[in-house]
C-alpha cells in the first residue's frame, strides 16, 4: 500500500516511516515542520511540508500520489500548554485533522490509523486501563484526541470509512542503529530529561512527587518502545480491508515503572549518575497509569518487542550519543 504520513518528521510518526518500507509499503511524508524534523526523514522518501488544515491541498496530494490509506500523528501534545492555549489545541488537533478527513472523502481515501492517547481516559477507577473503561479527558490535549475518535467512530458508521484508534502510554525509546530519535523542543519526556541531566546538558531532574502510594514514592508508568507502536500501526493496515470498520487499542508493555526505576536504568546504561530533586506533586498526576493491551495481542498479534525499560533507555542512549545536538548535528543527516 502506498501510506501518507501526517506529521511523519516527527517523533513516532519517523519511527514508522523508517519500518513501513520494510513491511513492503510505500510511504509519502506530509509535515508542517513545526515541532518535525526534515532530517528525520530519508531523502529518498517523497516530503510534503504542507497544513493538514488546507483540505484543498490535501485532497490534491492524495490523488497526485496515489494514496491508498493515512497514518496520522500530527499533533500538539504538551499537556499543560493545552490547558493554557485551548483554542491552539482544538484548531490543530481537531479543526486540521476534520479538514484533512474531509479531503480522504473527496480523493476518495477511505482508511485511516489515528496517533492517539491513554490521557482520554482521565483519572482511571481501575487498573491496568481496558478498552472499555470510560473516556473523561481532564485536560483539553485529552479532550482533543477523543473529540477525533467520536467523529471516526460516526464516519466509519455513515460513510464507509475505515478507522484504527492507537491510544499510547509514554512513547520512549529509539531506533535500534541510533539513527532517528527523540529532538523535542521543549523536552517533556522523562527518559532525554533524565539522560540529558546526567550528561550535564540540563538542570537537574525534578521528580514530582515522592509520597504516592507505590513501591518507592514515586509514579509509576508505562514505558512503550516508539518502534512496537510503530509495528502496532502497520499491522491495524490489513484490518481496514472492510468499508465501515472502527478498531480502538490501547498500546502499552503493561508493566508499571516508576520514575526512580528509569533514573536507575539511565544510571545503569549511561553509566554516569542523574542529578535529581524531590518537587511537589503536579495537579493531575495519577499514582499509576498502565496498560492492558491484550486485545491488540489478540486481534493484531501486536507483542512488544521491548519490554524492559533498560532496553528502552539503551536505545534512547545510542540516540543521544551518535547525536549530541539531536537533529542539528552534522551526523543526523541521512
Amino acid at each position: 500500500m502506498r501510506i501518507l504520513i501526517a506529521g511523519g518528521a516527527g517523533y513516532i510518526g519517523s519511527h514508522c516511516v523508517r519500518l513501513l518500507g520494510s513491511a513492503g509499503h510505500d510511504a509519502v511524508v506530509v509535515d508542517n515542520l513545526v515541532f518535525g524534523h526534515r532530517r528525520a526523514v530519508d531523502s529518498r522518501v517523497p516530503f510534503y511540508e504542507a497544513d493538514l488544515g488546507d483540505a484543498d491541498a490535501m485532497a490534491e496530494l492524495l490523488i497526485r500520489e496515489k494514496i491508498d490509506a493515512v497514518m496520522h500523528f500530527a499533533a500538539f501534545a504538551y499537556v499543560g500548554e493545552s490547558v493554557h492555549r485551548p483554542l491552539k489545541y482544538y484548531l490543530n488537533n481537531v479543526a486540521a485533522t476534520l479538514h484533512l478527513l474531509d479531503a480522504m472523502q473527496r480523493a476518495e481515501v477511505h482508511r485511516f490509523v489515528f496517533s492517539s492517547t491513554c490521557a482520554t481516559f482521565g483519572v482511571v477507577e481501575s487498573l491496568p486501563i481496558v478498552e472499555n473503561l470510560p473516556q473523561c479527558p481532564i485536560n483539553p490535549y485529552g479532550q482533543t484526541k477523543l473529540d477525533v475518535e467520536v467523529a471516526l467512530r460516526a464516519l466509519c458508521a455513515s460513510e464507509g470509512f475505515s478507522a484504527a484508534v492507537f491510544r499510547y502510554f509514554n512513547a520512549a525509546g529509539a531506533a535500534e542503529d541510533g539513527s532517528i530519535g527523540e529532538d523535542h523542543d521543549p523536552e517533556s519526556h522523562l527518559i532525554p530529561l533524565a539522560i540529558g541531566a546526567a550528561q550535564g546538558k540540563r538542570p537537574a531532574l525534578k521528580v514530582f512527587g515522592m509520597d504516592y502510594p507505590t513501591p518507592d514514592g514515586t509514579c509509576l508508568r508505562d514505558y512503550v518502545h516508539v518502534d512496537d507502536l510503530a509495528r502496532a500501526h502497520i499491522a491495524a493496515l490489513s484490518l481496514l480491508q472492510t468499508p465501515g470498520r472502527f478498531v480502538d487499542y490501547n498500546l502499552g508493555t503493561g508493566t508499571p515503572t516508576s520514575v526512580l526505576d528509569v533514573i536507575g536504568a539511565v544510571e545503569e546504561i549511561t553509566g554516569l549518575k542523574v542529578p535529581w530533586d524531590p518537587a511537589e506533586r503536579r495537579e493531575g498526576d495519577p499514582p499509576a497509569l498502565y496498560a492492558d493491551s491484550s486485545k491488540a495481542r489478540a486481534e493484531l498479534g501486536w507483542v512488544p518487542k521491548y519490554t524492559d525499560i533498560k532496553a528502552i533507555v539503551e536505545s534512547a542512549w545510542r540516540w543521544h550519543q551518535s547525536h549530541p545536538e539531536g537533529y542539528a548535528s552534522q551526523i543526523a543527516t541521512p
